[in-house]
Protein backbone atom coordinates (compact mmCIF):
# COMPACT_ATOMS: atom_id res chain seq x y z
CA UNK A 1 0.00 0.00 0.00
CA UNK A 2 1.14 3.29 -1.12
CA UNK A 3 1.45 6.37 1.24
CA UNK A 4 -1.35 7.84 -0.54
CA UNK A 5 -3.83 4.86 0.18
CA UNK A 6 -2.57 4.94 3.94
CA UNK A 7 -3.35 8.67 3.93
CA UNK A 8 -6.88 7.95 2.35
CA UNK A 9 -7.13 5.26 4.65
CA UNK A 10 -6.41 7.24 8.00
CA UNK A 11 -8.81 9.80 6.73
CA UNK A 12 -11.36 7.66 6.39
CA UNK A 13 -11.34 6.46 9.70
CA UNK A 14 -10.77 10.01 11.19
CA UNK A 15 -13.97 10.75 9.26
CA UNK A 16 -15.75 7.55 10.40
CA UNK A 17 -15.02 8.12 14.37
CA UNK A 18 -17.07 10.35 16.35
CA UNK A 19 -15.58 13.41 18.00
CA UNK A 20 -16.05 12.99 21.86
CA UNK A 21 -13.72 12.72 24.77
CA UNK A 22 -13.75 8.73 24.87
CA UNK A 23 -12.20 9.21 20.78
CA UNK A 24 -10.09 12.22 21.89
CA UNK A 25 -6.77 10.00 22.26
CA UNK A 26 -7.73 7.87 19.57
CA UNK A 27 -7.59 10.70 16.66
CA UNK A 28 -4.77 12.01 18.29
CA UNK A 29 -2.75 8.89 17.05
CA UNK A 30 -4.25 9.25 13.65
CA UNK A 31 -3.97 12.94 13.61
CA UNK A 32 0.12 11.68 14.26
CA UNK A 33 0.06 9.42 11.50
CA UNK A 34 -1.57 11.28 9.09
CA UNK A 35 1.18 14.45 9.79
CA UNK A 36 4.07 11.81 9.46
CA UNK A 37 2.43 10.22 6.18
CA UNK A 38 2.13 14.08 4.23
CA UNK A 39 5.27 14.40 5.54
CA UNK A 40 6.73 11.55 3.66
CA UNK A 41 4.41 12.26 0.53
CA UNK A 42 5.66 15.80 0.67
CA UNK A 43 9.57 15.53 0.76
CA UNK A 44 11.21 15.09 -2.70
CA UNK A 45 13.52 12.37 -3.52
CA UNK A 46 14.64 14.13 -6.34
CA UNK A 47 14.65 17.64 -7.98
CA UNK A 48 11.28 18.71 -8.79
CA UNK A 49 10.81 19.59 -12.41
CA UNK A 50 13.61 20.26 -15.15
CA UNK A 51 15.90 23.52 -15.10
CA UNK A 52 14.37 26.49 -15.80
CA UNK A 53 11.08 25.72 -15.00
CA UNK A 54 10.21 28.45 -13.00
CA UNK A 55 10.32 26.56 -9.66
CA UNK A 56 13.60 27.06 -8.67
CA UNK A 57 13.05 31.70 -8.73
CA UNK A 58 16.07 33.05 -6.53
CA UNK A 59 14.66 34.99 -4.02
CA UNK A 60 15.42 38.57 -4.62
CA UNK A 61 14.48 42.00 -2.96
CA UNK A 62 13.88 42.86 0.27
CA UNK A 63 10.69 40.11 0.98
CA UNK A 64 8.79 37.80 -1.05
CA UNK A 65 5.06 37.39 -1.62
CA UNK A 66 3.33 34.44 -3.77
CA UNK A 67 0.41 35.15 -5.87
CA UNK A 68 -1.68 31.61 -5.03
CA UNK A 69 -5.34 30.61 -6.23
CA UNK A 70 -6.94 28.44 -8.68
CA UNK A 71 -6.92 28.76 -12.63
CA UNK A 72 -8.17 32.19 -14.28
CA UNK A 73 -8.59 34.40 -11.14
CA UNK A 74 -6.79 37.28 -12.46
CA UNK A 75 -3.21 36.23 -10.56
CA UNK A 76 -1.52 37.27 -14.10
CA UNK A 77 -3.73 40.61 -14.26
CA UNK A 78 -2.85 41.62 -11.55
CA UNK A 79 0.97 40.53 -12.20
CA UNK A 80 0.94 42.65 -15.03
CA UNK A 81 -0.91 46.01 -13.83
CA UNK A 82 1.27 46.06 -10.45
CA UNK A 83 4.68 45.47 -11.94
CA UNK A 84 6.84 45.36 -14.63
CA UNK A 85 6.66 41.54 -15.71
CA UNK A 86 4.47 40.62 -17.97
CA UNK A 87 1.84 36.99 -17.45
CA UNK A 88 0.95 35.53 -20.06
CA UNK A 89 -3.25 35.89 -19.54
CA UNK A 90 -6.10 34.30 -21.22
CA UNK A 91 -9.55 33.34 -20.87
CA UNK A 92 -8.77 29.20 -20.35
CA UNK A 93 -7.38 27.68 -17.30
CA UNK A 94 -3.60 26.96 -16.68
CA UNK A 95 -2.37 29.77 -19.00
CA UNK A 96 0.37 30.18 -16.16
CA UNK A 97 2.58 26.56 -16.34
CA UNK A 98 5.64 27.87 -14.45
CA UNK A 99 6.35 30.55 -11.06
CA UNK A 100 7.06 34.07 -12.73
CA UNK A 101 8.23 36.70 -10.74
CA UNK A 102 7.73 40.71 -10.29
CA UNK A 103 8.77 43.09 -8.44
CA UNK A 104 6.71 45.68 -6.49
CA UNK A 105 7.97 49.04 -5.10
CA UNK A 106 6.75 49.78 -1.63
CA UNK A 107 7.48 52.83 -0.29
CA UNK A 108 11.04 52.60 -1.08
CA UNK A 109 11.16 48.48 -1.15
CA UNK A 110 11.49 45.82 -3.59
CA UNK A 111 9.18 43.08 -3.08
CA UNK A 112 8.90 40.32 -5.04
CA UNK A 113 5.77 39.15 -6.23
CA UNK A 114 5.66 35.37 -7.46
CA UNK A 115 2.82 34.15 -10.26
CA UNK A 116 2.37 30.45 -9.30
CA UNK A 117 0.52 28.42 -11.54
CA UNK A 118 -3.25 27.74 -10.65
CA UNK A 119 -3.83 25.19 -7.82
CA UNK A 120 -6.16 22.57 -7.90
CA UNK A 121 -8.01 20.44 -5.50
CA UNK A 122 -5.73 17.60 -4.28
CA UNK A 123 -2.03 20.08 -4.96
CA UNK A 124 -1.05 18.13 -1.41
CA UNK A 125 -0.81 15.01 -2.61
CA UNK A 126 0.81 15.60 -5.94
CA UNK A 127 -1.87 16.53 -8.47
CA UNK A 128 -1.15 18.88 -11.48
CA UNK A 129 2.28 20.96 -10.50
CA UNK A 130 0.30 21.85 -6.57
CA UNK A 131 3.64 20.01 -5.16
CA UNK A 132 6.10 22.45 -6.35
CA UNK A 133 3.45 25.57 -5.90
CA UNK A 134 3.23 25.07 -2.74
CA UNK A 135 6.78 24.71 -1.57
CA UNK A 136 7.65 27.72 -3.14
CA UNK A 137 5.02 29.14 -1.35
CA UNK A 138 6.21 28.10 2.19
CA UNK A 139 9.48 30.14 1.15
CA UNK A 140 7.13 33.55 1.08
CA UNK A 141 7.25 36.28 3.40
CA UNK A 142 3.28 36.66 2.46
CA UNK A 143 0.70 35.01 0.91
CA UNK A 144 -1.90 36.67 -1.23
CA UNK A 145 -4.77 34.43 -1.84
CA UNK A 146 -6.10 35.31 -5.15
CA UNK A 147 -10.11 34.53 -5.57
CA UNK A 148 -12.83 34.69 -7.48
CA UNK A 149 -15.51 36.31 -5.67
CA UNK A 150 -18.26 34.84 -7.63
CA UNK A 151 -16.92 31.57 -6.12
CA UNK A 152 -15.02 32.76 -3.48
CA UNK A 153 -16.09 30.39 -0.50
CA UNK A 154 -15.30 27.66 -2.25
CA UNK A 155 -12.56 28.20 -3.80
CA UNK A 156 -11.57 29.65 -0.09
CA UNK A 157 -12.26 26.89 2.03
CA UNK A 158 -10.49 24.56 -0.81
CA UNK A 159 -7.45 26.66 -0.75
CA UNK A 160 -6.96 26.43 2.54
CA UNK A 161 -7.42 22.55 3.09
CA UNK A 162 -4.34 22.10 0.53
CA UNK A 163 -2.34 24.40 1.94
CA UNK A 164 -2.85 23.19 5.61
CA UNK A 165 -2.41 19.90 4.51
CA UNK A 166 1.40 20.63 3.28
CA UNK A 167 2.01 22.73 6.91
CA UNK A 168 1.45 26.20 5.75
CA UNK A 169 -0.35 27.80 8.72
CA UNK A 170 -2.16 31.03 7.53
CA UNK A 171 -2.73 33.37 10.06
CA UNK A 172 -1.20 31.96 12.88
CA UNK A 173 1.51 32.51 15.40
CA UNK A 174 3.63 29.10 16.23
CA UNK A 175 2.33 27.85 19.66
CA UNK A 176 4.45 28.05 22.78
CA UNK A 177 5.73 24.94 23.38
CA UNK A 178 9.15 23.99 23.68
CA UNK A 179 10.66 20.06 22.95
CA UNK A 180 14.40 19.39 24.43
CA UNK A 181 16.03 16.58 23.16
CA UNK A 182 17.93 14.69 26.27
CA UNK A 183 19.99 11.85 26.35
CA UNK A 184 17.95 9.78 28.86
CA UNK A 185 15.79 10.15 31.77
CA UNK A 186 12.48 9.58 29.66
CA UNK A 187 9.42 11.68 28.61
CA UNK A 188 8.93 14.93 30.99
CA UNK A 189 6.42 17.46 30.24
CA UNK A 190 5.50 20.65 32.16
CA UNK A 191 2.45 23.07 31.28
CA UNK A 192 1.91 26.49 32.65
CA UNK A 193 -1.38 26.76 31.93
CA UNK A 194 -4.50 24.50 32.50
CA UNK A 195 -4.45 21.66 29.31
CA UNK A 196 -8.08 21.62 28.01
CA UNK A 197 -7.82 19.93 24.87
CA UNK A 198 -5.12 17.30 24.97
CA UNK A 199 -3.81 14.55 27.67
CA UNK A 200 -0.49 13.54 29.18
CA UNK A 201 -1.09 10.09 27.51
CA UNK A 202 -1.32 11.51 23.80
CA UNK A 203 1.18 13.59 24.35
CA UNK A 204 3.22 10.90 25.49
CA UNK A 205 2.21 8.74 22.92
CA UNK A 206 2.92 10.65 20.37
CA UNK A 207 6.15 11.36 20.42
CA UNK A 208 7.16 8.07 21.03
CA UNK A 209 5.52 7.18 17.55
CA UNK A 210 7.99 9.30 16.09
CA UNK A 211 11.07 7.56 18.51
CA UNK A 212 11.66 10.25 20.92
CA UNK A 213 11.79 8.57 24.09
CA UNK A 214 13.90 10.97 26.10
CA UNK A 215 12.27 14.66 25.73
CA UNK A 216 11.69 17.26 27.80
CA UNK A 217 8.95 19.48 27.17
CA UNK A 218 7.13 22.70 28.32
CA UNK A 219 4.17 24.10 27.26
CA UNK A 220 3.02 27.76 27.95
CA UNK A 221 -0.62 27.55 26.31
CA UNK A 222 -3.54 25.58 25.86
CA UNK A 223 -2.59 24.28 22.33
CA UNK A 224 -4.51 21.00 20.03
CA UNK A 225 -3.20 17.86 18.94
CA UNK A 226 -2.78 19.64 15.60
CA UNK A 227 -0.76 21.96 17.47
CA UNK A 228 1.91 20.04 19.66
CA UNK A 229 1.98 17.58 15.89
CA UNK A 230 3.06 20.92 14.08
CA UNK A 231 5.61 22.00 16.49
CA UNK A 232 7.12 19.01 17.32
CA UNK A 233 7.53 17.87 13.33
CA UNK A 234 9.20 21.78 13.09
CA UNK A 235 8.63 22.20 9.46
CA UNK A 236 5.54 24.08 9.68
CA UNK A 237 5.01 27.56 8.28
CA UNK A 238 3.18 30.73 9.68
CA UNK A 239 2.99 33.57 7.44
CA UNK A 240 0.00 35.88 7.36
CA UNK A 241 -2.05 35.65 4.38
CA UNK A 242 -4.36 38.76 2.40
CA UNK A 243 -7.59 36.57 1.07
CA UNK A 244 -7.88 39.28 -2.21
CA UNK A 245 -11.63 39.00 -4.09
CA UNK A 246 -11.07 39.82 -7.79
CA UNK A 247 -13.93 40.30 -10.11
CA UNK A 248 -15.85 42.70 -7.63
CA UNK A 249 -17.67 44.32 -10.95
CA UNK A 250 -19.63 41.17 -11.17
CA UNK A 251 -21.30 41.42 -7.95
CA UNK A 252 -23.54 44.10 -6.20
CA UNK A 253 -22.57 47.05 -4.22
CA UNK A 254 -24.13 45.74 -0.74
CA UNK A 255 -22.12 42.21 -1.05
CA UNK A 256 -18.70 44.05 -2.14
CA UNK A 257 -19.20 45.98 1.17
CA UNK A 258 -20.02 42.38 3.52
CA UNK A 259 -16.67 40.65 2.22
CA UNK A 260 -14.33 43.92 2.22
CA UNK A 261 -15.45 43.81 6.27
CA UNK A 262 -14.32 40.72 6.85
CA UNK A 263 -10.60 40.24 8.26
CA UNK A 264 -7.64 39.99 6.22
CA UNK A 265 -9.92 40.73 3.03
CA UNK A 266 -9.45 42.91 -0.06
CA UNK A 267 -11.45 43.51 -2.86
CA UNK A 268 -10.48 44.47 -6.52
CA UNK A 269 -11.44 44.08 -10.41
CA UNK A 270 -8.17 44.08 -12.03
CA UNK A 271 -9.94 44.71 -15.02
CA UNK A 272 -11.22 47.77 -14.06
CA UNK A 273 -8.29 48.90 -12.03
CA UNK A 274 -10.45 49.14 -8.72
CA UNK A 275 -8.73 49.31 -5.54
CA UNK A 276 -4.92 48.44 -6.82
CA UNK A 277 -3.53 50.81 -4.84
CA UNK A 278 -5.72 49.90 -1.65
CA UNK A 279 -4.13 46.23 -1.99
CA UNK A 280 -0.99 47.27 -2.57
CA UNK A 281 -0.48 49.27 0.67
CA UNK A 282 -2.45 46.21 2.69
CA UNK A 283 0.53 44.27 1.43
CA UNK A 284 2.73 46.96 2.99
CA UNK A 285 1.37 46.88 6.14
CA UNK A 286 1.03 42.96 6.24
CA UNK A 287 4.68 42.49 5.50
CA UNK A 288 5.52 44.64 8.43
CA UNK A 289 8.75 46.41 7.22
CA UNK A 290 10.11 49.74 8.28
CA UNK A 291 12.21 51.99 6.05
CA UNK A 292 15.31 53.15 8.00
CA UNK A 293 17.56 56.29 6.60
CA UNK A 294 21.67 56.25 6.66
CA UNK A 295 23.42 59.76 7.60
CA UNK A 296 27.15 60.45 6.58
CA UNK A 297 29.21 63.10 9.11
CA UNK A 298 28.54 66.04 8.32
CA UNK A 299 26.36 65.17 5.36
CA UNK A 300 22.27 65.13 5.85
CA UNK A 301 19.94 61.89 5.38
CA UNK A 302 20.50 59.89 2.15
CA UNK A 303 16.44 60.14 1.74
CA UNK A 304 16.65 58.67 -1.56
CA UNK A 305 17.61 55.07 -1.09
CA UNK A 306 16.40 54.01 2.36
CA UNK A 307 17.39 50.43 4.18
CA UNK A 308 14.01 48.29 4.68
CA UNK A 309 14.05 46.03 7.63
CA UNK A 310 11.82 43.71 9.46
CA UNK A 311 10.04 45.76 12.61
CA UNK A 312 11.69 45.59 15.56
CA UNK A 313 14.88 44.98 13.67
CA UNK A 314 18.31 46.19 15.53
CA UNK A 315 21.09 48.10 14.78
CA UNK A 316 23.00 45.09 14.04
CA UNK A 317 20.86 44.12 11.84
CA UNK A 318 20.96 47.11 10.06
CA UNK A 319 25.05 47.31 9.90
CA UNK A 320 24.02 43.55 8.19
CA UNK A 321 21.95 45.34 5.68
CA UNK A 322 24.92 47.73 4.63
CA UNK A 323 27.69 45.50 4.69
CA UNK A 324 27.86 41.85 5.93
CA UNK A 325 31.46 42.44 7.75
CA UNK A 326 30.06 46.17 9.23
CA UNK A 327 29.16 45.01 12.81
CA UNK A 328 32.50 43.26 13.40
CA UNK A 329 33.94 47.13 13.13
CA UNK A 330 30.93 48.66 14.85
CA UNK A 331 32.26 51.16 17.84
CA UNK A 332 28.75 52.99 18.28
CA UNK A 333 25.49 54.51 16.40
CA UNK A 334 24.06 58.04 16.46
CA UNK A 335 20.28 57.68 15.66
CA UNK A 336 17.65 60.37 15.14
CA UNK A 337 13.99 59.86 15.28
CA UNK A 338 10.98 57.85 17.54
CA UNK A 339 13.97 55.62 19.01
CA UNK A 340 15.83 58.05 20.05
CA UNK A 341 15.31 58.63 23.77
CA UNK A 342 16.20 62.70 23.45
CA UNK A 343 14.08 62.95 19.61
CA UNK A 344 14.46 64.91 18.10
CA UNK A 345 18.18 64.98 19.29
CA UNK A 346 20.24 62.00 18.41
CA UNK A 347 20.54 59.23 20.74
CA UNK A 348 24.25 57.67 20.57
CA UNK A 349 23.15 53.72 20.91
CA UNK A 350 24.87 50.44 20.84
CA UNK A 351 23.92 47.45 18.43
CA UNK A 352 21.20 45.96 20.80
CA UNK A 353 19.18 49.29 19.92
CA UNK A 354 15.97 48.35 18.39
CA UNK A 355 15.57 50.78 16.08
CA UNK A 356 11.43 52.37 14.56
CA UNK A 357 10.43 53.31 11.25
CA UNK A 358 11.87 55.80 9.47
CA UNK A 359 14.67 56.60 12.06
CA UNK A 360 17.59 58.15 10.80
CA UNK A 361 20.95 56.23 11.71
CA UNK A 362 24.62 57.14 11.59
CA UNK A 363 27.33 54.56 12.33
CA UNK A 364 30.73 55.11 13.37
CA UNK A 365 33.59 52.10 13.03
CA UNK A 366 36.63 51.81 14.78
Amino acid sequence: MGISEKIAEIEAEMARTQKNKATEYHLGLLKAKLARYRQQLLEPTTKSGKAGDGFDVRMSGDARVALIGFPSVGKSTLLSKTTKTASSVAAYEYTTLTAIPGVLELHGARVQLLDLPGIIEGASQGRGRGRQVVAVAKTADLILMMLDVTKAQDQRKLLEVELEAVGIRLNRSRPDVVFKQKKAGGITINATVPLTKIDDKTMRTILQGYKMHNMDVMIREDITVDEYIDVLLGNRKYVNCIYCYNKIDSISLEEVDRIARQPKSVVISCELDLNLDVLLERIWQELNMDRIYTKRRGNRPDLGDPLVVRAGATVEQVCQEIHRGLAQHFKYCLVWGKSSRFNPQPQKVGLSHVVAGDDVVSIFTK
